[in-house]
């Protein structure tokens, strides 16, 4: 699933992301840690991976998106 990245906070290596639909999604440290990523800025496009939908999506992987 795509989505924006919409906060990130490098000391503790989790944020929030907004689905496409506007919805915003919180991750931790483990998604982020999955994803092998070094840092995110916001506005930049994401692969997320996880369970459940909206906003009881639970984010188990933060990675850039790709093409």
């Amino acid at each position: 699933m795509q989505a924006t990245a919409y906060t990130y906070d490098s000391e503790t290596r989790s944020g929030s992301v907004l689905l496409d639909d506007g919805t915003p999604v919180e991750f931790g440290a483990p998604a982020f840690d999955a994803g092998g990523l070094l840092m995110l800025r916001p506005g930049q496009r994401v692969r997320i991976e996880g369970e459940g939908r909206g906003a009881g999506l639970r984010i188990s992987l933060v990675t850039l998106q790709t093409f």
